[in-house]
């Protein structure tokens, strides 16, 4: 039996088509697919901006400097993350500082970000974990009353709803930032996206996206001629080539398909292992429809957790974690002296936590037999 990923992409004849139709143009770099591939995710969540970037991490990277976060200023994330949520906030001299999650999603818990609110405080940015959102309206109100700025970490969630808005119309944000990752809902090969409704956040993400440049002779201080360009800022090489921008186009057209794909997986899922009584299944809430980037379980004996999880591995079933806290990363650790049980839920997640394989391509009789091969283990029938 072949391995079963936890993750794969979907690249069909018509993705590579359009692929091909840009590598014989004149364009290969920054040339009209990119205008038209961020039109296309302004168009389907319903933002005014979108500036793509070479990656998930450099859509972080730039949201933090357009927020203008620096030395000495605080951004409030969740543990329960990959670690470029909070390294972003590094890279701009700020300190991520972490609040614990909700037993029940896995999100950020809003009562603990009250927690952590201090004059240092900038900006908060709530992970969309697995696809299902976090509870934005609590977080706005959070915002607004300490003048803060959100950044979406929706890496996790494009295509998802919260209560009837498309996660990165940022409704309930200042920026929404996606990933393109071959394993993430559409793929560009590596690649991500910042989405905005404002005007002076868009024309800096711009900025920082290309070396700071800018060739606007009305926001210039000099203008010697068509051929000058100022840097005005210290920016980044983030751009997205055109190539990947014709790929991001086509897998749009498709994503509404591949999401009731995952969402009819998941429901065979929910099926199979509902009356698991060591197994605790992910929620959806009522108000919430999750793009359900990944299916992760929870162990209720989470001593178990390494057995299992090798022999799901052994079966050839590629399952994996999702995701170490970063604070107990060795990094986090020595430099921010964070230590176990600072985060509690956080961490009792983690050891409990296994990601079972979900992509548009798997089959049913796969989860099957992943179930199976899962029950068996835990001795259930």
């Amino acid at each position: 039996m072949r391995i079963i990923p936890y993750g794969h992409q979907w690249v069909d004849k018509n993705d590579i088509k359009e692929v091909i139709k840009v590598l014989k143009s004149d364009w290969l770099t920054q040339g009209p697919k990119v205008s038209e591939f961020e039109k296309a995710l302004c168009k389907y969540t319903g933002a005014k901006y979108a500036v793509v970037v070479s990656s998930g991490t450099a859509a972080l990277h730039i949201a933090c400097l357009a927020a203008e976060i620096k030395q000495g200023d605080e951004v409030i994330t969740s543990p329960i993350t990959f670690i470029a949520s909070a390294n972003s906030v590094l890279y701009c001299g700020g300190k991520p500082v972490f609040a614990d999650i909700q037993k029940d999603t896995v999100n950020i818990d809003p009562e603990e970000i009250k927690k952590k609110i201090n004059p240092n405080t900038r900006a908060i940015t709530p992970v969309h974990f697995a696809g299902h959102p976090c509870d934005l309206e609590e977080i706005k109100e959070i915002a607004e009353k300490h003048n803060l700025l959100i950044i979406e970490d929706a890496s996790h969630a494009l295509g998802a709803e919260y209560k009837g808005s498309k996660i990165g119309s940022c409704k309930y944000s200042d920026m929404t930032i996606f990933s393109f990752h071959p394993i993430k809902h559409i793929t560009t090969g590596e690649g991500g996206a910042v989405l905005t409704n404002r005007r002076d956040l868009y024309e800096r993400l711009l900025l920082f996206r290309n070396h700071g440049i800018s060739k606007d002779k009305k926001k210039m201080i000099k203008f010697d001629g068509p051929w000058y360009y100022e840097m005005q800022e210290l920016g980044f090489n983030y751009r997205m080539t055109d190539f990947q921008c014709a790929l991001g186009i086509s897998q749009l057209k498709k994503l509404e398909k591949y999401i009731e794909r995952r969402r009819e997986l998941v429901s065979i899922y929910n099926k199979e292992l509902s009356k698991v009584n060591g197994v605790i299944l992910p929620i959806e809430k009522p108000d919430i429809k999750s793009s359900w980037h990944i299916y992760y379980i929870k162990l209720r004996d989470s001593k178990r957790r390494k057995t299992v999880f090798n022999k799901l591995r052994k079966n050839n079933i590629g399952v994996q974690v999702h995701y170490i806290p970063v604070h107990l990363q060795l990094y986090y650790r020595k430099n921010f002296n964070y230590k176990v049980g600072d985060y509690p839920r956080a961490e009792k997640y983690y050891k409990s936590t296994i990601t079972l394989p979900l992509y548009p391509k798997l089959m049913n009789r796969e989860i099957r037999y992943i179930a199976y091969i899962l029950k068996k283990e835990l001795k259930l029938k």
